[in-house]
């Protein structure tokens, strides 16, 4: 059974294990800025996704040197889909039982037919949760007021209101309190679990890291990495058209392309956000405008960002080139920082109220080890992290019949050019 109404929701910390009898109700994650499958909030510290056991089982077996560069993987949990009293819609999750009896292991990825979603209807003007609701899946069946949760109006919010742009930097919606892409994936999660739901009422979800939560103004860029998307075991439908895709891309061209963004604007004090389809259209040279853009807060470029971000870049790169036979298709790499970091703030007043003079006087006494680790202490925070691995493999994986040679090059040409195409950027802007 999995009744909303033998369960007592939310009535405990988020650092407390819930009892078996309690479940815990499961938000949208409001910072979700790219991706099909909806990303929800467990608690402050975790997020949660429909579990593919490919995914589940990567994790499970990562390499030490690369969980540096990944969300700590946490577990899994079941998740109920039930509609409430009120005749809204809940998603609960509980503690996962191995001897539970789900009836179907995992969500498939993607096993339902493909929907075509006219991309007018996904850019026009929306002004509440329930209008998004409505134009995300417009070939749906089912009334708004059956679409619409409760739960997700009343705490699917920020103080920081989003705004998303077309290719042409037009705004396509008003301000609203959420990533509009993370509400498209949510009613389209909601839609499939709906439909499924007289018989299936147990699902297995992956409990991830929330990578985001140490940023109070999170800055999200979500990029697609590698030359190619396709996994070994796709049908030739499919790679034909992730083939396509990279082809037609910046994929085929450098080795990523941008799958979606927010950027924090301290001029308008809003989150601007981009989506796949804006990534998908971008030239080499668009997409080295949309760096620049990524890491411009409306009043300035960040330039402080640079060494920071290239650092990681480059570690990362030397973890991968060690990973032989290692694929990493169709994953996605996430470059996160503070939009409004305070540190930040405090290094320009400081450098207003000191001379050139004083602050060279300050960094000559101080020794020369002590210098090195305040250079390092004085790097912005941000953080780099790969997603999604339900197309990874590695040699004796799962028992895979196709086995790689050497390290995923696809991938490392990727961050080959990312590094290049910053290092360009932060030379023409010194």
């Amino acid at each position: 059974m999995c009744l909303l109404d033998i369960m007592e929701v939310g009535k405990y910390s988020n650092n407390t294990v819930p009892e078996r009898s309690k479940g815990v109700l499961l938000e949208p994650f409001i910072h979700q800025v790219g991706g099909h499958t909806s990303m929800m909030r467990y608690d402050d510290h975790t997020v949660c996704k429909p579990l593919i056991s490919r995914e589940q089982r990567f994790y499970e077996s990562l390499p030490p040197e690369m969980k540096e560069f990944t969300p700590e993987y946490k577990g899994v949990v079941s998740v109920c889909f039930e509609g409430g009293r009120d005749g809204y819609i809940n998603l609960v999750a509980y503690p996962y039982e191995e001897s539970e009896n789900l009836e179907q292991e995992e969500v498939p990825e993607r096993e339902q037919p493909r929907r075509k979603h006219s991309r007018r209807s996904l850019y026009r003007s929306a002004s509440s949760s329930e209008h998004l609701i409505q134009i995300a899946n417009s070939d749906s069946t089912e009334s708004p007021q059956e679409l619409k949760s409760s739960r997700m109006e009343l705490q699917i919010s920020s103080d920081i209101p989003f705004q998303m742009l077309d290719s042409n930097s037009a705004l396509i919606s008003e301000k609203i309190s959420f990533n509009p892409w993370s509400l498209r994936c949510h009613k389209q999660q909601l839609s499939r679990m709906r439909s499924e739901s007289q018989d299936r009422k147990l699902y297995k979800f992956l409990l991830l890291e929330n990578v985001v939560h140490h940023f109070g103004y999170p800055c999200i860029l979500d990029l697609k990495m590698g030359t190619r998307q396709h996994g070994d075991d796709a049908s030739e439908e499919k790679a034909a058209r992730q083939i396509k895709k990279c082809e037609l891309s910046t994929s085929g061209a450098l080795g990523v392309r941008v799958c979606g963004m927010q950027v924090y604007q301290l001029d308008s004090g809003h989150y601007v956000c981009r989506n796949k389809y804006y990534g998908r259209g971008l030239s080499i040279e668009g997409f080295g405008k949309a760096l620049y853009d990524f890491l411009h807060n409306g009043r300035y470029l960040r330039k402080d960002l640079f060494d920071a971000i290239l650092r990681k870049l480059r570690s990362l790169k030397g973890v991968l080139e060690k990973q032989a036979s290692y694929r990493f298709y169709s994953s996605s790499l996430l470059i996160i920082y503070d939009g409004k970091e305070k540190k930040l703030e405090l290094r320009q007043n400081s450098a207003e109220t000191l001379s050139q003079d004083n602050l060279q006087e300050s960094i000559s006494s101080l020794p020369s080890s002590s210098s090195s680790m305040s250079s390092t202490a004085n790097l912005p925070k941000i953080d780099l992290r790969m997603i999604d691995f339900a197309h990874s493999t590695y040699k004796g994986f799962r028992d895979d019949q196709t086995v790689h040679d050497g390290p995923d090059r696809g991938y490392i040409f990727g961050l080959e050019n990312l590094i290049n195409i910053l290092e360009k950027i932060q030379l023409q802007n010194q």
